[in-house]
């Protein structure tokens, strides 16, 4: 998500607060990522011995970061805000689009990744997110964000109209048609023999 706002800025000026929100919470997951597994909260091929300290260290390095981050992102953030307007159709709307899809799968994960740990320190059980909950939750998100990602790049910036890109999207159908009939036909050996 980040990467695509990015694009948005660089090329358009637009959705630059929303880039320096995303790169707080960029750097903010990592030092959870990094809480999580180093401080022995979360098991782990990557924990090592468990140390709290070590923990209570990183926890406040985390704290103080993300707080202080997020502050001057409240103070200071109409600094930065553009005032682009975007219209439906064109390359900015769909990157949005794909931004909250993007955002939407950051949250199934760390939902699933923290409603055990929450779960239990609430003293309600031990309870298990696996492999069903996310296949589930990321094919309801990870449909529509394939469809805006193949149709994004064909869209101009600033507007565009449906019908200047339906050859395109014409093409690009039959060809997925196509390929998808045939690679697995041709494929049908190696593909046995990968299960």
């Amino acid at each position: 998500a980040l990467l695509h706002s990015l694009a948005v800025t660089e090329q358009r000026a637009g959705f630059k607060a929303w880039t320096l929100l995303l790169s707080i919470c960029a750097f903010s997951l990592c030092l959870l990522g990094t809480f999580l597994v180093r401080s022995g909260v979360l098991v782990s091929v990557h924990a090592f011995a468990s140390d709290p300290a070590r923990g209570m260290f990183i926890l406040a390095f985390m704290v103080l970061v993300t707080g202080g981050s997020l502050l001057l992102f409240a103070v200071r953030g109409h600094r930065v805000r553009s005032r682009v307007n975007n219209a439906l159709w064109s390359r900015e709307s769909l990157l949005l689009g794909n931004n909250v899809l993007l955002m939407a799968a950051m949250l199934v994960v760390l939902l699933g990744t923290l409603l055990p740990l929450v779960h239990k320190q609430l003293g309600l059980g031990s309870i298990s997110v696996g492999e069903p909950f996310f296949n589930t939750m990321f094919t309801w998100l990870m449909v529509p964000f394939a469809l805006l990602l193949g149709v994004g790049p064909l869209v101009r910036w600033g507007r565009d109209r449906p019908r200047n890109i339906r050859k395109l999207l014409l093409t690009a159908l039959v060809s997925t048609l196509v390929l998808s009939v045939l690679l697995p036909w041709l494929l049908e050996d190696k593909i046995i023999a990968m299960t």
